[in-house]
């Protein structure tokens, strides 16, 4: 049985570089309408895995406590992204028999064949993470169409993707949220997240990689004939590239990463042969003088090989000739400049720039649609589907103090209490003054 529309839905976002508490509900027109929103740096997490517990933890409280403030309740429950350099997956073929006569197949079919996967033995300490159908057979008969239920048959197999992820990650991850006294709904795989933010059926159908780049990670899913046919976590994502400038230029941490974000290319071509970039010096001493074709050279060597695991990743999927719509880039990463022209020259493929604004409600396209938000959004909607297909509980109380003062939230209504705490956009603006461009005498 479905659960009240009025459901509202939490979902957490544990990242390399940001922890992002999210909360909304479904609008009258589909929509995700996001009530409470919080996001913090992140310095317990690695490559996408818990390196310091304390820390995360401290992360998430500050997020959760947050948004508590924000929408005046309790979150009980919450859908959290789950990635890391120890997630892969297989290929699997299973099948149940339905009885000596033809039967008709039902949803619970499906379902108790489903579940049969997760009991096929894996590494140890591994633990499957989700298990999902890439096609159906009747009576060793491969069906054209995905929906098998109300065809008839004596035994029903499926081809399957399972992900797989250390169990040890998992429970760490759990562990974090409930010390903060938030139960874990279920952990989703972050690109599955990512994609149902920012991609259309359309793309789905025609065929699209998603290329998800973050701080730690580079997250990728591989979908066609609208079904997910292969994912992968590259250990590889943002931060490598600001260690690289960093080592490169002799600078310190944080101003490689300001350099990054706001004078970073990803194409030597495209980079300005007379312009530099003035880092303050360490310790008072001089400052330094960075040419930014230098700088667009060495984010160009470390992007090129961050793309050369992906472009990998998509051949092994066996669809890397059937991708009509190209690539879609999200996440903080997606918006180095002139990264989709370096995909452009390299791979030959359509590529844009994925917004998570397919889910969203328009008042909250207009304070959360940016890249690096998708995950989060992404959980959101997926924990909202799971929620309304009685899968799951609503993640807080129905009675929101936000619904009280202001009545239910519509797509054109604007919301008073509207959060702008869009993390990091407003510091690098406020200290990007320590960098200076000037013309350089060629």
């Amino acid at each position: 049985m479905a659960q009240d529309s009025n459901s509202y839905v939490a979902a957490i976002d544990l990242g390399t570089t940001k922890v992002v508490t999210i909360v909304g509900k479904r609008t009258s027109t589909g929509r995700l309408h996001v009530v409470g929103f919080s996001t913090t740096e992140s310095t317990g997490i690695k490559k996408g895995m818990i390196q310091n517990i304390d820390e995360t933890v401290k992360a998430i409280e500050k997020t959760v406590r947050d948004v508590e403030n924000q929408i005046g309740n309790k979150i009980t429950s919450a859908f959290v992204g789950i990635a890391g350099q120890h997630i892969h997956s297989i290929k699997n073929f299973g099948y149940i028999t339905l009885g000596p006569e033809e039967t008709e197949i039902k949803r619970d079919d499906i379902k108790r064949l489903i579940a049969d996967m997760y009991n096929i033995p894996v590494e140890t300490g591994d633990s499957i993470l989700h298990v999902l159908p890439l096609d159906f057979s009747i009576d060793n008969v491969k069906l054209e169409d995905d929906n098998p239920v109300g065809m008839l048959g004596r035994r029903l197999g499926a081809n399957f993707h399972i992900v797989i992820g250390k169990t040890s990650s998992a429970k760490h991850i759990e562990r974090c949220v409930e010390r903060v006294g938030v139960k874990v709904s279920e952990l989703i795989l972050e690109p599955l997240a990512s994609s149902k933010a920012v991609l259309t059926e359309e793309e789905k159908e025609a065929g699209v990689a998603l290329i998800d780049i973050g701080g730690g990670t580079t997250d990728l899913a591989v979908y066609y004939n609208g079904i997910v046919r292969h994912t992968a976590v590259i250990p590889f994502g943002g931060n490598i590239i600001s260690q690289d400038i960093k080592e490169g230029c002799q600078i310190l941490q944080k101003h490689a990463d300001l350099l990054k974000c706001h004078h970073g290319i990803a194409l030597t071509s495209m980079a300005p042969d007379n312009k530099i970039v003035t880092v303050p010096g360490i310790s008072g001493r001089e400052p330094k003088e960075i040419s930014m074709r230098s700088l667009a050279g060495i984010i160009q060597a470390r992007m090129e090989e961050i793309l050369d695991y992906a472009l990998y990743e998509i051949q092994m999927s066996g669809f890397a000739d059937k991708l009509s719509a190209g690539v879609v880039l999200t996440g903080g990463g997606a918006l180095l400049k002139h990264l989709v022209s370096l995909i452009k020259f390299h791979w030959g493929y359509d590529v844009r720039i994925g917004y998570p604004s397919e889910g969203l409600c328009s008042e909250s396209v207009e304070q959360y649609n940016y890249p690096q938000y998708s995950t989060a959004i992404g959980l959101a909607i997926m924990g909202l589907e799971r929620i309304e297909a009685g899968e799951a509980k609503s993640c807080t109380g129905n009675n929101l103090q936000h619904d009280e003062q202001n009545g239910e939230e519509s797509d054109d209504k604007p919301n008073k209490k509207s959060t702008k705490r869009l993390f990091g956009m407003k510091f690098y603006d406020a200290i990007s003054k320590l960098f200076t461009e000037e013309d350089m005498e060629m």
